[in-house]
């Protein structure tokens, strides 16, 4: 496990990066002439599958022992995903959020093929060092990946990139060129980046104390086992916070919103 939190959000940082290429150009492009270093990172989210070998808690373990606490408990019924976030007592440490996808109410064929997925991975493999960003420990075949695809995009999604950030998230809130998660949104379509507009451009607002946009996933290739494609990876994401009465920031997140930004990485 990581004694330390910066060295491991950094290894993530640099595995996410090669895969999504243009989260790199985004945060030049939202650091302007600044330090592309004053962009903080509001939370990074990770999936699984929920079976023994690969649990949420399993991937949660590594940010436990860093000083991160379990907070919030969410659930999408429609999607079949369980997931927490967690928080670390340094406010300035990026929040995590991860789900799992609930295996055993998919169909006995999906079932069958994620089981002989994961049954591949060493146990040891999750107490790794490099566990969170160490990609996919198992020979999937396109076939396979389609057949998950039509039953879940999560799955599909896991099955085809294992381990490692699903995204990352800018702070809007922290920005210096603006603090409106409208203008943000206004910059990167004039950029030429894709918007996911499921559940409208921006999910949420101040009535949640949260508001989310993402980018639709770029595009990478995936060795499978019997052909390589270019398949939806990850995306970024930004989020803008908003003061609770208590005059605190609102620290959770919403699950009507995160249902959407799941979308993010939709094939079809």
């Amino acid at each position: 496990m990581h004694s330390n939190i910066d060295t491991l959000f950094s290894n993530m940082w640099d595995d996410y990066v090669t895969i999504t290429p243009s989260a790199h150009k985004i945060h030049a492009l939202l650091a302007g002439e600044e330090n592309t270093n004053d962009i903080v990172n509001d939370h990074v989210a990770f999936r699984t599958f929920a079976l023994d070998k690969t649990r949420l808690d399993k991937l949660a373990a590594h940010f436990l022992a860093l000083g991160y606490e379990a907070k919030g408990d969410y659930n999408f019924e429609a999607k079949k995903l369980t997931a927490k976030h967690f928080e670390h007592p340094d406010d300035t440490k990026p929040k995590v959020f991860i789900s799992e996808l609930r295996v055993d109410e998919l169909s006995d064929q999906a079932q069958a093929i994620i089981k002989k997925l994961v049954e591949q991975m060493p146990d040891s493999m999750v107490k790794a060092d490099n566990f969170l960003y160490s990609g996919k420990h198992w020979e999937v075949s396109k076939a396979e990946y389609d057949t998950l695809l039509n039953e879940s995009e999560y799955a599909a999604w896991m099955a085809a990139w294992g381990f490692r950030a699903n995204h990352f998230t800018v702070s809007v809130n922290y920005l210096t060129r603006t603090n409106e998660l409208a203008d943000v949104n206004t910059l990167l379509k004039e950029a030429g980046f894709v918007l996911n507009t499921s559940g409208g451009e921006i999910k949420g607002g101040p009535e949640v104390y949260l508001a989310q946009s993402s980018t639709m996933a770029d595009r990478a290739d995936v060795a499978f086992s019997d052909e390589t494609v270019a398949i939806p990876s990850c995306f970024y994401e930004f989020a803008q916070r908003y003061e609770m009465p208590d005059g605190k920031l609102y620290t959770g997140f919403v699950a009507a919103s995160a249902d959407k930004i799941f979308e993010s990485t939709n094939a079809k």
